[in-house]
């Protein structure tokens, strides 16, 4: 069972190879929030967790259910590439990367524009920072020390209240993965083929039959 590290909104994880950001995290991308990176939640929602107790069918169900608000018609963050360049063109650069990876690397969480996060290769170097702008809640941004974006996680309207959902894509905008929000500690996660990974609670994850399938960090 493989252990995945915290980012922003949920954020998810990559495949790794050597020393470039995808190595930085250890498998497909989940989710887990960032207490440095996101808002506290404005309404606190009390779901039970009862994927051990409710049938196949009404797993099923959910699981549709869910998707469909995810990738369906009136999603507003599933996009095409040509609506993700339109919309991510004036993040494509980091003009003040210099300042930001200065920030993030010295630990600097927030400040009056932004709020930021850093991600280290073997816990001293830093590959890629985060920020998320006051301005633009609904755009996590991934960049490496160069100031070029790698990915950028993107939230529905209801942010930060629940439920709400995630799409992760990467500079290309190629969809990633896509995450389902229905409470702080429950969450449910898709890949990029639309196709159901599995139910987060709190720092496990669940398949459809029940089996523990990772663990993330940071919860």
């Amino acid at each position: 069972m493989k252990k995945i590290f915290a980012s922003l909104f949920l954020i998810f994880a990559f495949a790794g190879c050597s020393f470039a950001f995808e190595d930085v995290f250890v498998e497909e991308k989940p989710p887990v929030a960032s207490q440095e990176m996101v808002e506290t939640q404005i309404q606190a929602v009390d779901i039970p967790f009862d994927w051990f107790d409710i049938t196949t069918d009404a797993k099923n169900k959910r699981i549709d259910e869910y998707k469909n608000i995810i990738f369906g018609d009136n999603s507003k963050i599933n996009l095409t590439k040509e609506e993700f360049n339109k919309e991510l063109d004036k993040y494509k650069k980091d003009k003040n990367f210099k300042h930001h990876y200065m920030l993030a690397n010295n630990g600097v969480t927030q400040d009056e524009d932004a709020k930021y996060n850093p991600f280290y290769y073997k816990k001293d170097t830093l590959v890629i920072y985060a920020i998320m702008y006051n301005d633009d809640i609904h755009h996590a941004l991934y960049y490496n020390p160069y100031g070029k974006l790698y990915y950028v996680d993107i939230t529905s309207d209801a942010y930060p209240d629940f439920p709400y959902y995630s799409m992760q894509y990467d500079r290309k905008g190629n969809l990633k993965s896509a995450i389902y929000f229905a409470s702080h500690d429950i969450q449910y996660m898709f890949n990029s083929n639309k196709e159901f990974i599995g139910i987060w609670y709190k720092d496990k994850m669940y398949n459809k039959d029940g089996k523990q399938i990772s663990t993330r960090e940071g919860w």
